[in-house]
């Protein structure tokens, strides 16, 4: 008898997961909005003794190393999250690279989410239980998040940058005590409420609360960052048509570079306010499509760019770069276009 090819694959992907890590569970039921062959695992954690939940898949029919994608869900998500983080997988799919969607402690409202240690101590222990589970190549291995995702992959620049082949970063949160003055200002309360949960209280200036804020900022960290190639993305028109204003992206930046290419306070606080870019002539860039960049800077393996859109992630871009980096090279900022995502979705994503 001859099985479906749909079904053969299906079948060839649960006997090879069934042979992973033991102990750990592995489920065999479709994932909501991900393709077939996404399947759900648990990994172990030593920091505090855990399993942890994410998403997996490995391209089974190929013995050669593969790139590992590790993907961050939003700040207000988890693990399960469809939408754009199906986009990643997708790409995964028709690319055989490998994907991760680690849970990370979920939805940031807990002392354990939001940047903690253990959020870093998980998405460390993913990658490793990847490479254990799968055939990685370890100078390819990329994360790629949008909002509460960009604040986590701004965070793994600074505090784990010995993993990172390329990190792509879309409107992520730089500063958590800035965010959260600046969501109570914007009748955004409910972050500003999220933050106070997973603190213990509100990030009042000199309070014990401050401190913690600052411990789970990138800005506190992304001074390490400068040697992996880091691509921090942010839409003109978010902080207003979306939650992080884009000054977030600006000041990661300034927190990497020298003082020679740091971008002015007061140039920041204008351009904020006015939503005009510099004079510099910005090319096109045709891996943006409709949101094309209005400003940008680089300097060796870094990167930003205020493009036309809000609080999103255009998908063709991120992982076309991402896969034209390679650790212990310098950053590749004339990607070429790899391949386009075989979806009928709109190809940017807005994370809350």
């Amino acid at each position: 008898m001859k099985f479906p090819r749909r079904l053969v694959f299906k079948l060839t992907a649960l006997f090879t997961m069934a042979s992973l890590h033991p102990g750990l569970t592995v489920s065999g039921n479709p994932i909501k909005g991900y393709p077939d062959e996404i399947q759900e695992i648990r990994y172990p954690v030593e920091a505090d003794n855990s399993e942890q939940p994410a998403l997996f898949w490995k391209p089974y029919q190929y013995s050669e190393k593969a790139p590992l994608l590790v993907a961050l869900h939003t700040w207000s998500s988890d693990y399960l999250q469809a939408g754009g983080e199906a986009k990643y997988a997708e790409w995964c799919v028709q690319n055989n690279w490998i994907f991760i969607h680690p849970n990370f402690r979920g939805r940031n409202r807990t002392p354990e989410s939001m940047g903690s240690d253990l959020v870093v101590a998980d998405i460390r222990a993913a990658v490793e239980w990847a490479k254990e589970n799968a055939a990685v190549d370890e100078s390819r291995i990329y994360a790629i998040g949008v909002s509460g995702g960009g604040h986590a992959t701004q965070l793994l620049a600074g505090r784990t940058p010995e993993i990172w082949a390329g990190i792509s970063s879309w409107c992520g949160i730089s500063d958590i005590a800035a965010w959260h003055e600046q969501t109570s200002a914007a009748g955004l309360e409910r972050y500003a409420k999220d933050i106070e949960m997973a603190l213990g209280g509100a990030p009042l200036p000199r309070s014990q609360e401050e401190k913690d804020a600052i411990h789970r900022s990138p800005l506190t960290w992304l001074g390490k960052a400068s040697p992996v190639p880091l691509d921090i993305n942010h839409g003109i028109n978010d902080g207003r048509d979306g939650s992080v204003p884009f000054t977030h992206s600006l000041h990661a930046w300034n927190a990497i570079v020298p003082e020679s290419e740091k971008l002015p306070a007061e140039f920041i606080k204008e351009f904020y306010a006015t939503q005009k870019p510099s004079a510099d002539d910005v090319p096109n860039d045709p891996l943006y499509g409709e949101r094309q960049p209005l400003f940008r800077r680089a300097h060796k393996n870094t990167r930003v760019t205020i493009f036309d859109g809000g609080h999103e992630i255009v998908h063709l871009a991120a992982l076309n770069w991402l896969a034209a980096q390679k650790k212990g090279q310098p950053a590749n900022w004339n990607p070429p276009k790899v391949a386009d995502l075989q979806t009928s979705d709109k190809d940017t994503q807005s994370g809350k």
